[in-house]
């Protein structure tokens, strides 16, 4: 076997992978910086976890999004507003960060279960974008009414779902567009 059937026989990420992965992280951290302050703030993540997981496929734009993540809770200034650390992540807002990571999954089970047809993507990023919002939502009234007090379910899906579906729906179509201009230009697959 030469070394160059070993290298593409041997399993695990490979530095181009590795580069796409970083480069990912980083436009996703981009796009949180792009904020207004609000309960939950409106950033552009969502678009970049989207575009992400449609440009670099299901594992590399989810091992983008862990990154992210793992950067923020080390204190590099990733998050909303240049937040970091474990305390944003396990705030108020942390489910829905974590929430990122689900939608990869489930877009990865979409993809491994299903053609890679564009329909399917939207649908495992609508799918998964839901699964964020109600573990997001659940995470946020936990921290709350241990913070606060009580809430009802309702009056914290109108502060941290209902303002952003139109929005996010918003960001999905441009992820999808944008991404299918760019894929052929670029050797991502």
């Amino acid at each position: 076997m030469s070394s160059e059937e070993a290298v593409k026989t041997k399993p695990g990420l490979t530095v181009l992978d590795l580069v796409y992965i970083s480069i990912g992280a980083s436009l996703i951290a981009i796009c949180s910086w792009i904020s207004i302050p609000t309960t939950v703030p409106f950033t552009f993540q969502t678009f970049a976890v989207f575009f992400v997981l449609l440009l670099l496929g299901g594992e590399r734009g989810t091992l983008a999004t862990l990154v992210y993540i793992l950067l923020g809770a080390v204190g590099v200034p990733v998050f909303a507003g240049f937040g970091g650390g474990v305390g944003i992540l396990f705030g108020s807002t942390g489910g829905y960060i974590f929430g990122f990571l689900l939608i990869g999954l489930i877009y990865i089970l979409f993809m491994r279960l299903f053609k890679k047809k564009t329909v399917v993507k939207v649908a495992a990023l609508i799918i998964g974008l839901v699964v964020c919002y109600a573990f997001g939502t659940a995470w946020f009234m936990h921290v709350y009414v241990q913070n606060s007090g009580k809430v009802g379910l309702v009056t914290v899906l109108g502060w941290c779902v209902f303002p952003f579906i139109i929005p996010d729906f918003v960001k999905l179509a441009l992820a999808v567009v944008i991404a299918k201009r760019i894929e052929p230009a670029i050797r991502v697959r």
